[in-house]
């Protein structure tokens, strides 16, 4: 696919950083079934680029073709294809279980046989959602009363669905395969995803979209979106732990008994059918979690994979080492620069922790950091990418798809938050290195900057996305432009991308975009139940009740909400749902709405690195070697300027440039320091010396009292940190002395 490294850089020790990630339930095919499987993914990756840039096959061939798609497709018919096409793949791909060996046994083999005999009603349901569509396209007349009708789509379609879908399901947990084959459960799975698409574009291509949720709604739907549902939680699983699963799993459950619950928690009782004709609506699965993925989400994976293609993760992260590695403790500021670029690309905090943490944690700890902390400040960097504009993750997008606000009004307003983040990381682990005495990487171990410099046109594609953004292109458009870029300065690189290597990118974002696609879709769900129970209202209602008593107690209960929200869960997942539950209630106290959702996208951001579950820790701790969950607790202390930075601009909005130029400054600055004073604090260095207890308290303190941002509070801020400088100059305690001090000289 590329071409030999013939690197003019004297010394590159990023080499297929970017390189994906083999999970291990992924199967690894050969011979036809890599073709086909890898053709599969390449074409659902360009479907959706020809799609989001309005283009048409006919247009591309100039020969008009009735049967060939035209683009932009009709919008829920869209979403309906991009869910489907995810779960196809994602059957392919991933089994239901991790592969410990080779082994195929015998029972494996009369399993094989079970799946082929449930192929006939998978197949049986998908023939009949075909029979339905040549029967509406010739005239028939579609009811929800209808009696024949209703027979039929129980009985010759939902019936065979449900069967097919469940005993998939359960056949695949006992299924155990060669890691180069695919399993026949998995393609009865694939083929049901296939069945309720057909179904569900044939029926919303009708008038009878109007009558979901009502007693009029064809049956059919709610058949078709109970297997859709449960296809949707099972790739989920595999793609993405248990964690989303169970939460999903417990809001449905509340969709069936939240009417005997009490007080607040009461909801009204809500019938099996009325339910699921309307969850996979944009009420639900079609609703904003995927209306994102299916559009910036998937744009911005195929922009990775075209970098990933071109080496320029490689070069981000080389020129990282070359700028910053000399310092003390350089990887670990290496990792923070890196882990934060490469971030806010990819969409989930274990993801590029896995990516860059592969180099940066065993080169920390070759300098001399813990292997806990070496993980910690991987999983805080990495997280922090997901807050990093302007991609931040995919995050951006999906709030300004839910609280209408414009993209580029986001962007700028996580610029301040983002930067307080990265200084209090980078602050963290430098004094973490100043009290351990750590050097930097010698020169003979770096690339040459000089050299690196000159490669500075790597970054042309991320240039050309910033600017064609601010310059009021739509987000498509500008994706587009700087996904082209990616694949044109890799022509003045060694790895020059040519039709084979353009191919194989799009073969990656189509894979690449199972895990969040499904976990988007899995999500909706969720939100479906909240919008469609109220819910969110009642939390609301709650929220307003605790700011009776005091406003801070509701934001902190709105914080641990998030925060509980968002374990487990990738970003995009977590800002889903605790936008739906808790920032609501954040509004309806007077927070404005872009800061509401600010300070709920933080914390459900901040899930990842949060004890006791936290993927991001968990998944540096598995390259680290060191205990999980003292990991997490480290990665807890780096970032926890990250969990002061949301108060910070509740109390003061110029934080997210809400306000003139001056009050934006000096918010800025102000909480620059305070966020300095924090790590100072919580670190035990202070102005090249370690601090003793009290004078860490103090700094602490300090730091909290800037939170506010007003004049006063930001003085009184000052004189303490003063008081704690003069208390560490004149006496200079000794920190490990207790309360005794040394004379002043």
């Amino acid at each position: 696919m590329t071409e030999q490294r013939n690197d003019p850089m004297d010394l590159a020790l990023a080499d297929g950083v970017d390189e994906e990630a083999i999970e291990s339930n992924r199967r690894i095919f050969e011979g036809w079934r890599f073709y086909a499987v890898s053709g599969l993914a390449a074409i659902y990756a360009i479907f959706h680029m020809a799609a989001l840039n309005g283009l048409s096959i006919a247009e591309w061939t100039g020969i008009r073709i009735p049967l060939l798609p035209r683009f932009p497709m009709e919008t829920w018919n869209f979403r309906i294809v991009h869910v489907a096409g995810a779960l196809f793949l994602g059957f392919i791909l991933f089994a239901s279980t991790r592969f410990d060996d080779d082994k195929e046994t015998a029972d494996t083999r009369a399993l094989d046989w079970i799946g082929m005999a449930l192929m006939i009603p998978a197949l049986f349901s998908l023939g009949v959602a075909i029979w339905f569509a040549l029967q509406i396209s010739g005239g028939v007349q579609w009811t929800g009363i209808d009696e024949t009708i209703r027979f039929r789509e129980v009985w010759l379609y939902g019936a065979p669905l449900i069967v097919a879908t469940v005993g998939g399901i359960v056949l695949s947990w006992a299924h155990r395969r060669r890691r180069g084959r695919i399993a026949v459960p998995d393609v009865v799975l694939g083929i049901c995803a296939v069945a309720v698409a057909a179904y569900l574009i044939t029926i919303y291509g009708t008038l009878m979209r109007n009558s979901t949720g009502t007693p009029f709604a064809p049956v059919g739907i709610s058949l078709a979106a109970t297997a859709g549902t449960l296809l949707i939680m099972e790739l989920t699983r595999r793609v993405a732990g248990l964690a989303l699963v169970i939460i999903s799993t417990v809001f449905l459950g509340y969709v069936f008994f939240g009417h005997m619950l009490p007080g607040f928690l009461n909801s009204p009782q809500i019938g099996w059918k009325r339910f699921f004709s309307q969850v996979y609506t944009d009420a639900g699965i079609l609703g904003p979690t995927t209306a994102v993925s299916s559009t910036y989400i998937i744009l911005f994976i195929i922009f990775a994979a075209f970098l990933q293609a071109s080496k320029v993760g490689d070069y981000f992260v080389n020129f990282a080492f070359a700028a910053a590695g000399r310092t003390r403790g350089g990887p670990a500021k290496v990792a923070i620069f890196a882990s934060g670029l490469m971030g806010m690309i990819n969409g989930t905090s274990a993801g590029n922790v896995v990516a860059t943490g592969s180099l940066t944690i065993p080169l920390m700890k070759k300098v001399g950091y813990k292997k806990q902390t070496s993980g910690a400040v991987e999983a805080a960097a990495s997280t922090g990418g997901q807050i990093m504009p302007p991609i931040m993750g995919a995050g951006a997008f999906i709030m300004a798809e839910i609280t209408g606000i414009p993209y580029t009004e986001i962007a700028i307003a996580a610029i301040i938050p983002a930067v307080l983040y990265f200084v209090s990381v980078y602050f963290m682990v430098d004094f973490e290195a100043a009290k351990l005495g750590m050097r930097g990487m010698r020169d003979d171990e770096l690339p040459k900057l000089k050299a690196m410099a000159k490669r500075a046109f790597l970054f042309l594609p991320i240039v050309i996305l910033i600017v064609a953004l601010f310059m009021g292109y739509s987000v498509i458009r500008a994706g587009t432009l700087a996904t082209v870029a990616a694949a044109v300065v890799s022509w003045l690189t060694p790895y020059r991308m040519g039709p084979r290597s353009v191919v194989k990118a799009f073969e990656l974002a189509g894979t690449m975009s199972i895990q969040i696609i499904a976990v988007c879709a899995c999500a909706g769900i969720i939100v479906g139940v909240i919008s469609l129970t109220g819910v969110g209202a009642r939390f609301s209602n709650l929220l307003l009740g605790l700011a009776e008593a005091s406003q801070l107690l509701a934001l902190f209960f709105a914080m641990c909400i998030a925060i509980l929200l968002g374990m487990g869960m990738p970003t995009t997942a977590a800002y889903a749902v605790a936008a739906s539950v808790v920032a609501p209630g954040l509004v309806e106290l007077g927070i404005p709405t872009l800061t509401a959702h600010f300070f709920v996208f933080y914390f459900a951001v901040l899930s990842a690195i949060t004890p006791p579950v936290a993927l991001a820790s968990y998944a540096a701790a598995g390259i680290s070697g060191a205990n999980p969950m003292e990991t997490s607790v480290a990665s807890f202390k780096i970032g926890i300027a990250a969990f002061i930075v949301p108060f910070m601009f509740f109390y003061n909005s110029a934080i997210l440039m809400d306000g003139s130029w001056p009050e934006v400054i000096r918010a800025g600055a102000t909480a620059t320091f305070g966020v300095f004073l924090l790590s100072a604090g919580v670190q035990g260095w202070f102005l090249g010396a370690r601090a003793v207890w009290f004078v860490r308290l103090a700094l602490i303190v300090a730091a909290l009292s800037m939170i506010e941002g007003g004049w006063v509070t930001d003085l009184i801020g000052l004189a303490i940190a003063a008081g704690a400088y003069a208390v560490r100059k004149i006496f200079r305690p000794d920190p490990d002395a207790g309360f005794e001090v040394r004379g002043a000289d």
